[in-house]
């Protein structure tokens, strides 16, 4: 069994990469003014905000694998390779977890991932949480000369091999180094599978952003088949001045003030969530002054340590 810091948690509050507001109107603006595509960051203070983020106590950084990016779909999440970017967060941090949310298996070799997230676990102090997904975008798939229909079984076998239960083409003594302790191996939505593969083959589940309500529903189904392993989601959201702004929902997310996201964490943690990550792609607020105003009134809250 993998030793996971994150489920050691009741509950707990991270933060979804990349740490810029470009979805914001100030976002929007500055993204014109330099020539930057719609959905592709400024990642100009990336370093500062993952240094703030590890010293206010968020518990996890979320990043996520876009190999291409495509207009259609407009989003670049934090640009970097996911890997090589783990690695950088890695060594300029000391307590937040790293995990993937998630991975594309089928787009990826699954010796390569395997090696990838030994390294990345031992140069974090296993501070690594390896999310995988089967991929949603299918106009990667003929790049990367991989067939979309076949991405549920690919999913499966590299499973395989990043759990150690096949050893495809290792021979003569052949070992994957690092050797690394079981990783936290969790999923992004169900990757083709059934929620009853899901349940017994992974560690913990990502699930989509959703209302309370949602994860209420999604909660029960994640109960059924995995008992307790951990849950997380996201929230979208744009954080205000106001403290007793009332919550107003958007696309996966809300737009509220400090008494608003208190009240809609509570309600995740009373649906059975786990963990939650921010997302601040569409915060109007200078996200530095929005994530010490939540570390230090909010956090508390949440964090029993």
């Amino acid at each position: 069994m993998a030793f996971d810091k994150l489920a050691q948690q009741d509950f707990s509050i991270g933060l979804e990469l990349p740490l810029d507001n470009d979805w914001s109107a100030s976002g929007q603006a500055k993204r014109l003014v330099e020539g930057r595509p719609f959905g592709v960051p400024d990642m100009s203070q990336h370093t500062a905000r993952i240094k703030l983020a590890d010293e206010l106590g968020y518990r996890a950084a979320w990043i996520r694998d876009v190999p291409l990016y495509d207009p259609q779909f407009g989003d670049a999440a934090q640009v970097f390779e996911a890997f090589s970017y783990l690695g950088y967060l890695a060594g300029i941090t000391d307590n937040i977890l790293l995990g993937t949310a998630a991975v594309v298996l089928p787009l990826r070799q699954p010796w390569l991932v395997k090696k990838s997230a030994h390294t990345i676990a031992q140069l974090s102090n296993d501070r690594f949480i390896l999310g995988v997904a089967s991929g949603d975008r299918p106009s990667e798939y003929p790049v990367f000369n991989v067939d979309f229909n076949s991405r549920g079984e690919r999913f499966r076998e590299s499973v395989k091999i990043l759990r150690g239960d096949a050893q495809y083409g290792l021979s003569g003594g052949q070992l994957v180094l690092p050797e690394a302790n079981p990783l936290p191996l969790y999923v992004a939505g169900l990757a083709q599978q059934s929620p009853q593969w899901v349940g017994e083959n992974m560690d913990g589940w990502l699930a989509y952003p959703g209302t309370p309500s949602d994860h209420d529903r999604r909660v029960a189904l994640w109960r059924n088949v995995a008992q307790d392993k951990p849950y997380v989601s996201f929230i979208h959201l744009d954080y205000v001045d106001n403290a007793d702004a009332p919550v107003e929902r958007h696309r996966f997310g809300v737009k509220t003030g400090r008494n608003g996201l208190i009240q809609e964490l509570s309600a995740m943690r009373a649906a059975g969530v786990n963990h939650i990550g921010l997302h601040f792609r569409r915060n109007q607020r200078d996200l530095a002054s929005s994530m010490r105003e939540i570390a230090e009134q909010v956090l508390p809250l949440f964090h029993n340590n």
